[in-house]
């Protein structure tokens, strides 16, 4: 493999910074992660870590946790714009990266890139139209429609639908700054750290709140799966984590559509339908790589 045909991917998280050189799983060649600081602190060490190979780079695939421009019409195209993550907002982290490393940059929301590396080289790669969601310190998604992410007005906000929330056996409020039980306000890492004072990951299995968790996450499928009918679901995240949540969410999304979609896929294969990431916890950054290779 030539050193002309490398590319260099980002994935930009609300925690760590994620950062390859390569062509795809089979050929990284450099690799480093960066925790996620100030917008100076952290950009700082992406580029450095990316300006030893910037002459060998064809382009670079940047991935970013959101609310992220992706409109090359906005006069704010690169920045992070409403964020709740202190010192982040409004941040221009496509000018901070561009003002270093003369390059080609392609941006993306950092869920969306992962579904690009899951559609390229993972789990739905032989699938047309697939669903991306990450459930972790926020929930988003991705939807990827012929090898290329779907569009509208703005990005994809998927982790600010609305879900039903029974006060009696949830009362927690939620803990979304905009629309507190949303679905990110009732069931990404946060949410779990604001009821219990603990994170999500220390929560024993045997926890009740699971259960609650599980079915929070197959409503949100249900209304992904009724208006969007993916041929394939990939959830990753770090509360995924815990592997025992898959027969869990796979069984009350089967519960929740109460037969009403009649395909093989959802009545008999639900276990090949909602997956884990094939990529694993690379998904994202190898996403970024697939994004610049264009």
């Amino acid at each position: 493999m030539s050193s002309s045909q490398l590319f260099g991917g980002i994935e930009g998280g609300g925690t760590k910074f994620n950062c390859a050189v390569g062509d795809g799983p089979e050929n990284i060649i450099a690799e480093a992660r960066f925790a996620t600081t100030t917008p100076a602190e952290t950009v700082a060490q992406v580029i450095e870590f990316f300006l030893p190979h910037a002459e060998q780079l064809q382009a670079i695939g940047l991935g970013s946790f959101g609310p992220f421009d992706v409109d090359p019409s906005s006069p704010t195209y690169g920045f992070i714009t409403t964020t709740p993550k202190p010192h982040w907002g409004n941040a221009n982290l496509l000018g901070m990266l561009r003002a270093k490393l003369p390059l080609p940059i392609s941006v993306e929301m950092d869920v969306v890139v992962a579904g690009l590396g899951e559609a390229k080289w993972g789990a739905s790669k032989n699938d047309s139209h697939s669903l991306y969601l990450t459930i972790g310190t926020g929930i988003g998604g991705g939807y990827i429609v012929d090898g290329k992410p779907l569009h509208g007005l703005t990005s994809l906000e998927m982790g600010h639908i609305r879900l039903a929330r029974d006060p009696q056996r949830d009362p927690f409020r939620g803990a979304c700054p905009y629309h507190g039980d949303c679905f990110e306000g009732l069931a990404a890492g946060p949410a779990l750290e604001a009821r219990f004072g603990q994170r999500g990951e220390t929560l024993p299995d045997e926890h009740p709140y699971w259960d609650l968790e599980a079915g929070y996450i197959a409503q949100a499928l249900v209304n992904y799966i009724l208006s969007l009918a993916p041929k394939r679901i990939i959830i990753g995240g770090g509360v995924m984590q815990k592997r025992f949540m898959f027969p869990w969410v796979r069984q009350k999304t089967q519960e929740l559509l109460s037969g009403y979609i009649s395909h093989e896929m959802i009545l008999n294969r639900i276990d090949e339908y909602i997956v884990p990431p094939a990529l694993g916890n690379r998904a994202g950054v190898l996403g970024a790589i697939a994004l610049a290779m264009g």
